[in-house]
């Protein structure tokens, strides 16, 4: 990409963050760091603000948007918050948990938002540079991924720059995420729970919580949150799954034993391997072979949020 269709980035210190505040008042786009991946956020508020979001993902209009606030006070201005949400929120708030709930009547959350439904996507994100633009912006932030819809999630500034040039009015550069993969989706129903979305807490972890009752989102299932479209992730070439050795077309990821070309982690750490595997598809897509190949992946602990990737970008 040449230089000047890049758009502007700014360290994520407290001048940067004093200019994001200001632009997404605004009603602009930026793109900030979550300990996740990089997220594009707009003020979730004002319906235009939102449609920008949508125009720069190319996004389908029935995905909704995951909404973040500083705090559980903040969330319960906008959604009920039950007993459940508060013991959740107790365990994992601030951090990479994002918890479906019904929408508080009156609340001035635009449509688009919630993409039509009684509920609402909220997050309390843990980066230390979200939390000061939340403080600073004093607003609900939709912030989903920032790239172009179905495409790689950003794990760096450089990324997102990559993925989405001007149609971003600023990017606050936090470094690389720690995480690496998107946050855990959990709906809280009248009558139980179900994980939406896996991500870097297990359902084993929230079950610990709320007891048993959780069960996957079902396939075919209506879309109720954010990377449960069937493609996803895609790096713009065929992936291959569970691959032990590279065909002689294939750039390999390797995991554990089995090197490659990159590794998601050769010491076969599931930690490591979900914070560098959107980074590993960059370099992937990015490089001269046709297609990728990508070792097995554990689906213990945080495995299963890895796999439920790999899957939608082989899709």
């Amino acid at each position: 990409m040449n230089a000047h269709n890049r758009p502007r980035t700014v360290p994520a210190d407290s001048a940067g963050i004093a200019e994001a505040a200001a632009l997404l008042q605004a009603g602009k786009l930026v793109a900030v760091p979550t300990e996740t991946v990089y997220g594009l956020a707009a003020r979730a508020d004002r319906a235009e603000a939102v449609a920008a979001i949508y125009r720069a993902k190319g996004r389908p209009d029935f995905n909704p948007l995951i909404v973040h606030v500083p705090s559980l006070s903040e969330a319960a201005a906008l959604a009920e918050i039950d007993a459940r949400a508060e013991a959740l929120a107790a365990r994992f708030w601030p951090g990479p948990l994002t918890m479906v709930l019904p929408l508080r009547a009156g609340t001035a959350i635009a449509p688009a938002v919630t993409a039509g439904l009684p509920t609402l996507a909220l997050r309390c994100p843990a980066h230390p540079a979200m939390q000061a633009l939340l403080a600073a912006a004093r607003l609900p932030l939709a912030a989903p991924s920032a790239n172009r819809s179905g495409a790689i999630s950003p794990t760096t500034a450089a990324h997102v720059g990559q993925s989405l040039g001007q149609a971003v009015d600023l990017v606050l550069d936090g470094g690389p995420t720690a995480q690496g993969i998107e946050s855990t989706i959990v709906a809280l129903r009248p009558s139980g729970w179900s994980v939406l979305r896996p991500g870097p807490i297990t359902a084993e972890q929230i079950a610990e919580v709320l007891g048993s009752g959780g069960e996957a989102a079902a396939p075919g299932a209506a879309i109720e949150a954010p990377g449960q479209l069937a493609s996803h992730y895609a790096p713009g070439k065929p992936v291959r799954l569970g691959a032990v050795a590279a065909e002689a077309d294939e750039f390999l990821i390797g995991f554990g034993a089995i090197a490659g070309h990159a590794s998601l982690s050769p010491a076969g750490d599931l930690a490591e391997a979900a914070a560098r595997l959107y980074a590993a598809l960059h370099e992937g897509a990015a490089a001269q072979q046709p297609r990728i190949a990508i070792a097995p992946i554990p689906e213990s602990g945080i495995g299963a949020a890895i796999n439920d990737r790999l899957r939608r970008a082989a899709a």
